[in-house]
Protein backbone atom coordinates (compact mmCIF):
# COMPACT_ATOMS: atom_id res chain seq x y z
CA UNK A 1 0.00 0.00 0.00
CA UNK A 2 1.24 3.11 -0.88
CA UNK A 3 -1.17 5.21 0.63
CA UNK A 4 -1.80 4.58 4.41
CA UNK A 5 -2.32 6.48 7.94
CA UNK A 6 -4.27 9.54 8.31
CA UNK A 7 -4.88 12.05 6.35
CA UNK A 8 -3.75 16.01 6.86
CA UNK A 9 -6.43 17.78 3.92
CA UNK A 10 -4.88 20.85 3.87
CA UNK A 11 -3.17 21.11 0.00
CA UNK A 12 0.67 22.14 0.80
CA UNK A 13 2.39 20.50 -1.73
CA UNK A 14 2.70 20.96 -6.05
CA UNK A 15 4.00 18.15 -7.88
CA UNK A 16 5.53 19.25 -11.47
CA UNK A 17 6.13 16.09 -13.92
CA UNK A 18 9.43 17.36 -16.39
CA UNK A 19 10.66 13.84 -17.15
CA UNK A 20 9.23 14.25 -20.91
CA UNK A 21 11.73 13.73 -23.71
CA UNK A 22 10.66 16.97 -25.79
CA UNK A 23 10.28 15.09 -28.84
CA UNK A 24 8.43 18.01 -30.18
CA UNK A 25 10.74 20.59 -29.97
CA UNK A 26 14.12 18.83 -31.73
CA UNK A 27 16.61 19.72 -32.35
CA UNK A 28 16.45 22.31 -29.65
CA UNK A 29 15.77 19.90 -26.81
CA UNK A 30 18.31 17.77 -27.93
CA UNK A 31 20.57 18.98 -25.12
CA UNK A 32 18.14 21.27 -23.16
CA UNK A 33 15.17 20.34 -21.30
CA UNK A 34 11.89 21.48 -22.98
CA UNK A 35 10.86 22.87 -19.69
CA UNK A 36 14.32 25.52 -20.02
CA UNK A 37 13.13 27.17 -23.47
CA UNK A 38 12.40 30.77 -22.67
CA UNK A 39 9.12 32.68 -23.11
CA UNK A 40 10.14 36.08 -23.25
CA UNK A 41 12.96 35.92 -20.65
CA UNK A 42 12.30 33.49 -18.17
CA UNK A 43 12.34 29.34 -18.95
CA UNK A 44 8.44 28.05 -19.28
CA UNK A 45 9.16 26.21 -16.02
CA UNK A 46 9.52 29.13 -13.76
CA UNK A 47 6.13 30.47 -15.10
CA UNK A 48 4.98 26.60 -13.75
CA UNK A 49 6.82 27.46 -10.15
CA UNK A 50 5.76 31.13 -9.92
CA UNK A 51 2.23 29.59 -10.31
CA UNK A 52 2.27 27.50 -7.66
CA UNK A 53 3.85 30.12 -5.28
CA UNK A 54 1.00 32.17 -5.92
CA UNK A 55 -1.67 29.86 -5.13
CA UNK A 56 0.80 28.80 -1.87
CA UNK A 57 2.57 25.90 -2.64
CA UNK A 58 6.28 26.62 -1.24
CA UNK A 59 7.05 22.89 -1.09
CA UNK A 60 7.59 22.08 -5.24
CA UNK A 61 9.00 18.31 -6.12
CA UNK A 62 9.88 18.01 -9.54
CA UNK A 63 9.77 14.43 -10.94
CA UNK A 64 12.61 14.45 -13.32
CA UNK A 65 14.63 11.95 -15.50
CA UNK A 66 18.09 12.16 -17.07
CA UNK A 67 19.43 14.96 -18.94
CA UNK A 68 17.14 17.26 -16.27
CA UNK A 69 20.07 19.14 -14.19
CA UNK A 70 19.53 22.37 -16.08
CA UNK A 71 16.01 22.42 -14.10
CA UNK A 72 17.88 21.75 -10.76
CA UNK A 73 20.94 24.50 -11.82
CA UNK A 74 18.17 26.97 -12.72
CA UNK A 75 16.66 27.03 -9.09
CA UNK A 76 19.61 26.93 -7.27
CA UNK A 77 22.13 29.78 -6.23
CA UNK A 78 24.63 30.91 -8.97
CA UNK A 79 27.17 32.36 -6.60
CA UNK A 80 29.88 33.03 -9.59
CA UNK A 81 26.98 34.93 -11.49
CA UNK A 82 25.80 36.37 -8.68
CA UNK A 83 28.95 38.02 -7.54
CA UNK A 84 29.48 39.12 -11.09
CA UNK A 85 26.70 40.94 -11.12
CA UNK A 86 27.05 42.57 -7.42
CA UNK A 87 30.49 43.92 -8.47
CA UNK A 88 29.32 45.46 -11.67
CA UNK A 89 26.86 47.02 -9.45
CA UNK A 90 23.88 45.81 -11.68
CA UNK A 91 21.44 45.68 -9.01
CA UNK A 92 18.10 44.65 -11.38
CA UNK A 93 19.92 41.45 -13.04
CA UNK A 94 21.05 40.50 -9.79
CA UNK A 95 17.94 40.38 -8.87
CA UNK A 96 16.33 38.54 -11.93
CA UNK A 97 18.77 36.12 -11.16
CA UNK A 98 18.19 34.85 -7.36
CA UNK A 99 14.49 35.38 -7.89
CA UNK A 100 14.37 31.47 -9.23
CA UNK A 101 16.95 30.13 -6.29
CA UNK A 102 14.25 32.48 -3.60
CA UNK A 103 10.72 31.15 -5.63
CA UNK A 104 10.17 27.91 -3.47
CA UNK A 105 11.72 25.18 -1.52
CA UNK A 106 12.32 23.15 -4.86
CA UNK A 107 13.15 18.86 -4.45
CA UNK A 108 13.83 16.56 -7.09
CA UNK A 109 13.17 12.94 -7.66
CA UNK A 110 13.75 10.63 -10.52
CA UNK A 111 10.87 8.66 -12.34
CA UNK A 112 13.65 6.47 -13.84
CA UNK A 113 11.16 5.04 -16.78
CA UNK A 114 8.96 6.98 -19.06
CA UNK A 115 6.00 5.44 -18.06
CA UNK A 116 3.48 8.02 -18.80
CA UNK A 117 2.12 10.73 -16.67
CA UNK A 118 0.38 8.36 -13.99
CA UNK A 119 3.81 7.16 -12.86
CA UNK A 120 4.88 10.49 -12.72
CA UNK A 121 2.54 10.61 -10.50
CA UNK A 122 3.33 8.31 -8.45
CA UNK A 123 7.02 8.59 -8.02
CA UNK A 124 5.84 11.79 -5.53
CA UNK A 125 3.96 8.97 -3.25
CA UNK A 126 6.82 9.64 -0.72
CA UNK A 127 7.09 13.31 -0.90
CA UNK A 128 3.59 13.97 -0.46
CA UNK A 129 2.75 11.91 1.72
CA UNK A 130 -1.30 11.82 3.31
CA UNK A 131 -2.29 14.96 1.89
CA UNK A 132 -4.39 16.44 -0.98
CA UNK A 133 -1.54 17.79 -3.69
CA UNK A 134 -1.69 20.10 -7.03
CA UNK A 135 -0.01 18.60 -10.19
CA UNK A 136 0.90 21.31 -12.71
CA UNK A 137 1.98 20.12 -15.72
CA UNK A 138 4.56 22.77 -17.65
CA UNK A 139 3.04 22.87 -21.38
CA UNK A 140 -0.32 24.70 -19.97
CA UNK A 141 0.89 28.21 -18.86
CA UNK A 142 -2.06 29.79 -17.14
CA UNK A 143 -2.04 33.51 -16.90
CA UNK A 144 -1.29 35.14 -13.56
CA UNK A 145 -3.99 37.42 -13.99
CA UNK A 146 -7.00 33.92 -13.98
CA UNK A 147 -5.90 32.19 -10.55
CA UNK A 148 -7.20 28.77 -11.55
CA UNK A 149 -5.13 26.74 -9.21
CA UNK A 150 -6.51 28.95 -5.91
CA UNK A 151 -10.19 27.95 -7.11
CA UNK A 152 -9.67 24.35 -7.40
CA UNK A 153 -7.91 24.37 -3.98
CA UNK A 154 -10.55 26.08 -2.63
CA UNK A 155 -12.92 23.38 -4.54
CA UNK A 156 -11.55 20.54 -3.00
CA UNK A 157 -11.65 21.82 0.18
CA UNK A 158 -14.89 22.43 0.36
CA UNK A 159 -15.87 19.30 -1.32
CA UNK A 160 -12.91 17.04 -1.17
CA UNK A 161 -11.74 13.96 -2.98
CA UNK A 162 -10.15 16.09 -6.30
CA UNK A 163 -10.28 18.31 -8.72
CA UNK A 164 -9.61 18.46 -12.43
CA UNK A 165 -9.50 21.77 -14.60
CA UNK A 166 -11.69 21.56 -17.78
CA UNK A 167 -11.80 23.92 -20.77
CA UNK A 168 -14.56 23.68 -23.69
CA UNK A 169 -12.93 22.30 -27.18
CA UNK A 170 -13.72 22.03 -30.78
CA UNK A 171 -15.33 18.37 -30.75
CA UNK A 172 -12.60 18.03 -33.72
CA UNK A 173 -9.82 18.37 -30.97
CA UNK A 174 -11.01 15.71 -28.40
CA UNK A 175 -8.83 12.90 -29.69
CA UNK A 176 -6.05 15.40 -28.03
CA UNK A 177 -6.97 14.99 -24.46
CA UNK A 178 -8.65 13.50 -21.48
CA UNK A 179 -12.39 14.19 -21.72
CA UNK A 180 -15.29 14.27 -19.01
CA UNK A 181 -18.76 12.97 -18.70
CA UNK A 182 -19.89 15.32 -16.04
CA UNK A 183 -23.26 16.58 -14.51
CA UNK A 184 -23.81 20.23 -13.00
CA UNK A 185 -23.32 21.25 -8.98
CA UNK A 186 -25.04 24.13 -6.92
CA UNK A 187 -21.50 26.43 -8.14
CA UNK A 188 -21.40 28.25 -11.18
CA UNK A 189 -18.11 26.61 -13.05
CA UNK A 190 -18.24 23.70 -11.17
CA UNK A 191 -19.21 20.09 -11.82
CA UNK A 192 -19.27 16.76 -11.09
CA UNK A 193 -17.15 14.27 -12.97
CA UNK A 194 -18.78 10.93 -13.54
CA UNK A 195 -16.77 9.46 -16.17
CA UNK A 196 -13.31 10.40 -17.85
CA UNK A 197 -11.59 9.11 -21.34
CA UNK A 198 -8.02 9.12 -21.87
CA UNK A 199 -8.13 10.99 -25.78
CA UNK A 200 -10.78 9.19 -27.25
CA UNK A 201 -12.27 9.41 -30.96
CA UNK A 202 -14.95 12.32 -31.62
CA UNK A 203 -17.69 9.64 -31.65
CA UNK A 204 -16.65 8.29 -28.02
CA UNK A 205 -15.94 11.18 -26.39
CA UNK A 206 -18.31 11.59 -23.64
CA UNK A 207 -18.11 15.67 -23.85
CA UNK A 208 -16.01 18.65 -25.50
CA UNK A 209 -14.59 19.68 -21.83
CA UNK A 210 -11.07 18.28 -21.63
CA UNK A 211 -8.73 17.80 -18.39
CA UNK A 212 -5.93 20.75 -19.18
CA UNK A 213 -2.77 20.40 -16.93
CA UNK A 214 -4.13 21.34 -13.30
CA UNK A 215 -5.18 18.62 -11.22
CA UNK A 216 -5.63 19.02 -7.06
CA UNK A 217 -5.65 15.61 -6.20
CA UNK A 218 -7.12 13.01 -3.37
CA UNK A 219 -3.72 11.44 -1.74
CA UNK A 220 -5.54 7.95 -2.48
CA UNK A 221 -4.69 8.03 -5.80
CA UNK A 222 -1.52 6.71 -5.03
CA UNK A 223 -2.74 3.46 -4.08
CA UNK A 224 -5.23 3.62 -7.22
CA UNK A 225 -2.16 4.16 -9.43
CA UNK A 226 -0.32 1.60 -7.95
CA UNK A 227 -2.64 -0.70 -9.24
CA UNK A 228 -3.65 0.62 -12.25
CA UNK A 229 -2.49 -0.92 -15.63
CA UNK A 230 -0.91 0.51 -18.42
CA UNK A 231 -3.40 2.37 -20.89
CA UNK A 232 -3.82 3.90 -23.99
CA UNK A 233 0.17 3.83 -25.38
CA UNK A 234 1.35 1.69 -23.03
CA UNK A 235 1.73 3.86 -20.09
CA UNK A 236 -0.24 4.24 -17.07
CA UNK A 237 -2.71 6.60 -17.39
CA UNK A 238 -3.55 9.44 -14.64
CA UNK A 239 -6.76 9.78 -16.40
CA UNK A 240 -7.54 6.08 -15.87
CA UNK A 241 -6.63 6.47 -12.01
CA UNK A 242 -9.06 9.88 -11.93
CA UNK A 243 -12.11 7.57 -13.54
CA UNK A 244 -11.74 4.88 -10.65
CA UNK A 245 -12.01 7.63 -8.52
CA UNK A 246 -14.45 9.12 -9.95
CA UNK A 247 -16.70 6.04 -9.79
CA UNK A 248 -15.74 5.07 -6.48
CA UNK A 249 -16.19 7.95 -4.09
CA UNK A 250 -15.35 5.05 -1.49
CA UNK A 251 -11.61 4.96 -2.63
CA UNK A 252 -10.81 8.67 -2.23
CA UNK A 253 -13.92 10.39 -4.50
CA UNK A 254 -15.43 11.96 -5.85
CA UNK A 255 -13.76 14.48 -8.64
CA UNK A 256 -15.23 17.43 -9.87
CA UNK A 257 -14.24 19.63 -12.10
CA UNK A 258 -13.33 23.35 -12.37
CA UNK A 259 -14.32 25.12 -15.53
CA UNK A 260 -12.11 27.46 -16.80
CA UNK A 261 -12.45 29.94 -19.25
CA UNK A 262 -9.27 32.30 -18.74
CA UNK A 263 -5.84 32.90 -20.17
CA UNK A 264 -3.78 29.89 -20.88
CA UNK A 265 -1.02 29.68 -23.19
CA UNK A 266 -0.49 25.90 -24.18
CA UNK A 267 3.76 25.67 -24.93
CA UNK A 268 3.43 21.81 -26.21
CA UNK A 269 2.99 22.73 -29.69
CA UNK A 270 5.70 24.87 -31.39
CA UNK A 271 3.05 27.03 -32.88
CA UNK A 272 1.11 27.31 -29.54
CA UNK A 273 4.70 28.25 -27.96
CA UNK A 274 5.20 31.44 -30.50
CA UNK A 275 1.35 32.42 -29.74
CA UNK A 276 2.31 31.90 -26.42
CA UNK A 277 5.91 34.07 -26.72
CA UNK A 278 4.09 36.89 -28.17
CA UNK A 279 0.81 37.12 -26.45
CA UNK A 280 3.48 37.46 -23.19
CA UNK A 281 5.64 40.00 -24.91
CA UNK A 282 2.48 42.25 -25.84
CA UNK A 283 1.46 42.37 -22.21
CA UNK A 284 4.98 43.50 -20.41
CA UNK A 285 4.75 46.92 -20.05
CA UNK A 286 8.66 47.08 -20.72
CA UNK A 287 8.42 45.02 -24.10
CA UNK A 288 4.46 45.54 -24.85
CA UNK A 289 4.10 48.91 -26.52
CA UNK A 290 7.26 49.01 -28.89
CA UNK A 291 6.62 45.09 -29.40
CA UNK A 292 3.31 45.44 -30.51
CA UNK A 293 3.93 48.89 -32.84
CA UNK A 294 6.86 46.68 -34.51
CA UNK A 295 4.13 43.52 -34.78
CA UNK A 296 1.18 45.49 -36.24
CA UNK A 297 3.49 46.74 -38.91
CA UNK A 298 4.79 43.69 -39.53
CA UNK A 299 1.26 42.01 -40.04
CA UNK A 300 0.42 44.56 -42.06
CA UNK A 301 3.73 44.73 -44.64
CA UNK A 302 3.04 40.55 -44.65
CA UNK A 303 -0.76 40.63 -45.46
CA UNK A 304 0.00 43.41 -48.20
CA UNK A 305 -1.88 42.58 -51.66
CA UNK A 306 1.93 42.78 -53.06
CA UNK A 307 3.32 40.75 -50.70
CA UNK A 308 0.92 37.99 -51.10
CA UNK A 309 1.84 37.70 -54.88
CA UNK A 310 5.17 37.67 -53.82
CA UNK A 311 4.83 34.15 -52.37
Amino acid sequence: MVYSGASDFTVRKAVIPAAGLGTRFLPATKATPKEMLPVVDKPAIQYVVEEAVAAGLRDVLMVTGRGKRPLEDHFDRAYELEEALREKGDKEKLAEVTVSSELADVHYVRQGAPKGLGHAVLCAAQHVGNAPFAVLLGDDLIDERDPLLSTMIDVQKAKGGSVVALIEVDPAHVHLYGCAAVEPTDQPDVVRVTDLVEKPDAADAPSNLAIIGRYVLAPEVFDVLAETPPGRGGEIQLTDALRTLADRPDRGGPVHGVLFRGRRYDTGDKADYLRAIVRLACDREDLGPEFLAWLKGFVAEATAPEAATLR
